[in-house]
Parts: structure tokens; sequence; C-alpha cells
């Protein structure tokens, strides 16, 4: 008997939060999107699915987040071949947007789930856990307000320019505005205001109970060097871990300041990772 690739429901729930706790830490992005949100889209939301592969005994080896009809992919960290099975058999209608991942599973999605990709970075998984942290706290670090949300939306689309080479206020600005408001009205976005301006911001891009996933850390330029990243991360890292397993957070290649700054706080290099996006 072949094996198969089925669209995963409520029956197979646990055997996907089975799956994805092999590996939490590359997984974890994932766990959060399931706890948060499940394996069945809310019509109410914008529309995902989770697909799986399955061995002719029944066992899921591999998963496959599909937001929209390609917006957004996430493979499940796992064997290659069985990832490799998957896209094929959703290359007939899901065209790939957007993907983040391992990097050579992202590889598979962008051979097989055709789209032009106009951007693509490598990256590294760094991840932590509360007995690696180093002594680096901000006390004045805090959760962003809706009030923090005129001067956020600037500050936050500064940092998608400079990390994805795209204006987030010239492809969809009332898009992006609506997302970062969502974000800090689900207490997500943690800033560091200075004078009555923000300098640093921090997202939590995924959570769930086996950790949390980092992301957007961004110093406006003029206060860069002066050691918010580090002591902001660390205060954000050690209030994260005092309740969670561990966090993870990607650092692109090219940036190898950052990538200092996570060590310095205590986070380890973990797989190579790749980020892309287009059409």
């Amino acid at each position: 008997m072949p094996h198969s690739i089925e669209m995963l429901g409520p029956k197979h729930l646990e055997a996907l939060k089975q799956l994805l706790g092999k590996d939490p830490t590359h997984n974890l992005y994932l766990l959060g999107v399931l706890e948060e949100f499940g394996v069945v889209c809310d019509p109410a939301r914008a529309p995902f699915a989770f697909h799986g592969r399955f061995t002719s005994e029944g066992e899921l080896t591999a998963a496959i987040f599909v937001g929209g009809s390609g917006g957004l992919v996430i493979p499940s960290a796992g064997p290659m071949n069985a990832i490799t099975e998957l896209a094929k058999a959703l290359a007939p209608t899901v065209k790939l947007k957007s993907a983040i991942g391992e990097k050579m599973l992202v590889d598979v999605l962008v051979q097989h789930l055709s789209g032009q990709v106009k951007f693509s970075k490598t990256q590294r998984l760094y991840s932590v856990s509360a007995d690696d942290l180093g002594p680096f706290t901000n006390p004045l670090l805090r959760v962003a307000t809706e009030a923090d949300v005129p001067k956020l939306v600037p500050l936050a689309a500064a940092c998608v320019k400079e990390m994805h080479e795209r204006d987030p206020m010239e492809d969809d600005p009332e898009g992006f505005a609506l997302r970062v408001k969502q974000r800090v009205m689900t207490k997500r976005t943690y800033v560091l205001e200075e004078n009555g301006a923000l300098v640093f911001k921090l997202d939590i891009g995924s959570r769930s109970q086996f950790g949390a996933e980092l992301e957007g850390l961004f110093t406006v330029p003029e206060q860069r060097g002066k050691g918010h990243a580090t002591l902001c991360l660390g205060q954000m890292s050690r209030f994260l871990l005092s309740s969670l397993p561990r966090l993870t957070v990607r650092v692109d290649d090219s940036n190898s300041a950052f990538a200092g700054i996570a060590r310095k706080v205590g986070y380890v290099g973990g797989r190579a990772q790749r980020f892309v996006w287009g059409e």
C-alpha cells in the first residue's frame, strides 16, 4: 500500500501534535499556529489547511501548513522525501507566495510549488532555555498599547523594509496597519520608549505550551550601538522563559550584529533556515 496524502482534520489533531512535538524547537511556529487556531480553519478567519503524509501503516510522517492558496507555506521539520511527496501532491492547487522553514525543505517547496521568487534570504534558527540566559535586562521594556499604534506602524514598516527589502506601506498600507494593531491588541508586541519616542520593538510571532518564536526585532537606526537590543532581548527572554520551556529567533546570515546579540544573550545557533516571498 503506497503512502497517502490527506488534508488534516479533527481526527488527526493528536497525531499532528505528536509529530510536531518530536522536534519542538524547529516546529515552534507551527505548534503556535495549531494551539491558537486548531487544525481546521474557522470560516470567519482567513483560510488555511494542514496537509499530511501518511505511511502505509497510517503513521503521520510530515505535514505542510498552507495559508490561503499559498500565501504562507510552512513545512514541518522532518524527512525531505516526505516533504517532497507532499509538495508534489499539492502542486496542482498551491502556488507558493511565501514560505519559511528549514532551508532544504523550503528549497523543495520552491522547486515544486511553482511561483516566482522575488526575495530569498538564508537564516539560522537560534534557541535558548532559561538555564542559558545571560544577565541582560531592561525593565523599561513594556507591552505595546493601542495608544502606541500610530507610532508603531511606521516603526514596524521600517523593520519590514530593512529585513525584507519591501515597503508594506506601499504594498498594503491599510492591511499592514490593521495587522500591527491586531498584534498589539493580543499583547504580542513589546516596545521601548525614550522621551516620548519608540526606539525599539520586538514581537512574539508564535506561542504555545512548547515555547515561543520571537520576530521583528528592530532598533531605530539613530539609537543603535547603545545596547537596547541586547538588554531588551534579554528582558523579553527572561520574562517568557519564566513560563515557557524554550524560545527561538531567526537570524539572517548577513546580520552578524544580530547573531552576536543573540549569542551574547544566551541563544545557540541551530539548523539553516530560508525565507522566500514572490508573486
